[in-house]
């Protein structure tokens, strides 16, 4: 038996195997949990069992040989630090740019805890981790910026502007008296690089990272599955009627997927490459700031824009390193409490847009320089989500989720239906348990009130149960 049938059937094994999760501990193996119905193994052959800061960042079960060389070299390339001196394995930051690794941004895989709260904006040090999206309001670009202000710049250039956030705070209770704070976010642009735009004609939406758990399982995930629940996610009931987002990308029009709004087909690692750190490649060969000030600027310091900064074989490395991390899986799904919330889960019908149970394709994915990755095929997966957009609302304190930014078919309060899977542990590994798109929601229960729209049946469900009926859901997540 060759390595990775062994390391599979180690997998399978696990399944069979009734026993109890330990949380105590920060590494966790098949003896410590029971399975239930399977949904304990999050992700097939690919679920691991780490409950610990590093429970994002590890290799599924199947990658060996030339594939962990490479696993490896993707984590260094995904984690390291880049330079502005454009010779070197690292070089080609800038001028402008977001971050300064795709780790920057995404701690240990998951989510850097961004500034937005903890210091108002761009931060001490220009850096948010978070992509600060400006439009015109009536949908254009502006032709100094284009879709991203980058807050950060090279010694010698200067950003494209800074961003200001302030929140307005309004005080809710629920039936029983309990009460919760429901936070909106104002965005400010200030420190223009070029003109300032006018509040008036601009709309401004901020992202903060998403978890990369599940990548693999997310671009091998059979297509005909979720466009199949397009065509039956219709419960006018609960008025939720999910769509799927189409986007033209690399030539022809496909289904969207990753992404807040499925704007991506796929896990658009040469545009994280070239927007968020300004790193030119063979998709994006022009510099970001391809006619600003910060081109000249860059010349006269005497740096080289005629070349590309990153492979594409070292591209596809990191592309291979995030579709082959293992998805964490689920803890104490034998306590009680926990049992209890999945429960109240179901009778809030969450299941409707947060589908509990996917597929994978028979022949996996392949990465975007033609690697295939069968392992990752036919494949049951639990990720919580149906990968479709839902109208989430613009009532609740007047906005709502609906940021007026459009991406392919989405409109601006459409959203992409948040995979669950390894939420309850973003805590352990980044420190924090800021959600949604902009990270308004504090903690679980905002998260949840956030909800209108399609969510708007649901939350009300949700609203008038218990306390101990909404703390037991709240379980039931932070298990996932």
């Amino acid at each position: 038996m060759n390595i990775n049938c062994f390391r599979c059937l180690l997998v399978v094994i696990a399944a069979l195997i009734m026993v109890s999760c330990d949380e105590t501990g920060d590494h966790f193996t098949a003896e410590d949990i029971e399975v239930i119905d399977g949904y304990a193994l999050s992700a097939g052959t690919s679920t691991v069992f780490f409950n610990s800061a590093v429970a994002y960042d590890q290799p599924a079960n199947w990658v060996s040989g030339v594939y962990d060389t490479r696993f490896n070299r993707g984590d260094r390339l995904y984690d390291n630090v880049k330079s502005t001196n454009n010779n070197g394995h690292n070089g080609g930051l800038g001028p402008v740019y977001a971050g300064y690794s795709c780790g920057s941004c995404h701690r240990n895989a998951g989510r850097t805890e961004p500034t937005l709260w903890t210091q108002g904006g761009s931060g001490t040090y220009g850096f948010t981790s978070a992509l600060i999206y400006i439009t015109r309001k009536n949908g254009a670009f502006f032709q100094d910026y284009g879709r991203v202000i980058h807050d950060n710049a090279i010694y010698g250039v200067q950003p494209e502007g800074k961003l200001r956030v302030t929140y307005d705070f309004e005080t809710f209770e629920f039936p029983d008296g309990e009460k919760y704070e429901l936070a909106k976010p104002n965005y400010e642009i200030y420190e223009w690089y070029a003109d300032s735009i006018a509040p008036e004609d601009l709309f401004c939406t901020v992202r903060i990272p998403l978890r990369h758990v599940g990548m693999g399982q997310m671009m091998a995930i059979d297509r005909n599955e979720i466009e199949a629940l397009a065509r039956q996610s219709n419960y006018p009931e609960f008025g939720i009627s999910g769509k799927a987002n189409y986007i033209n990308e690399r030539g022809r029009l496909q289904l969207g997927l990753s992404g807040n709004k499925a704007q991506h087909a796929d896990l658009t690692v040469e545009l994280g490459f070239s927007s968020d750190m300004g790193m030119t490649n063979s998709r994006y060969p022009e510099e970001i700031s391809e006619g600003q000030l910060q081109i000249n600027q860059g010349s006269m310091m005497g740096l080289l824009y005629d070349q590309l900064d990153v492979s594409t074989e070292d591209m596809e490395d990191v592309d291979l390193y995030m579709q082959s991390l293992g998805v964490p899986a689920r803890r104490n799904v034998n306590d009680p409490r926990v049992i209890h919330g999945e429960q109240m889960f179901y009778k809030a019908s969450c299941q409707l847009c947060h589908t509990t149970t996917l597929h994978t394709q028979p022949r996996g994915s392949t990465l975007l320089n033609g690697t295939e990755l069968p392992w990752l095929g036919s494949q049951v997966i639990h990720p919580y989500s149906d990968f479709l957009l839902h109208d989430m609302g613009s009532e609740i304190m007047g906005v709502g989720l609906n940021d007026n930014y459009v991406s392919g078919l989405a409109r601006g309060n459409e959203w992409r239906t948040t995979p669950l899977w390894g939420i309850g542990l973003q805590q352990k590994v980044n420190g924090h348990t800021y959600f949604l798109h902009d990270g308004r929601a504090r903690n679980f229960v905002e998260a949840i009130m956030w909800h209108g729209g399609e969510g708007e049946a649901s939350k009300n469900i949700f609203k008038n149960m218990t306390k101990e009926e909404r703390d037991d859901l709240v379980e039931f997540l932070k298990s996932l």
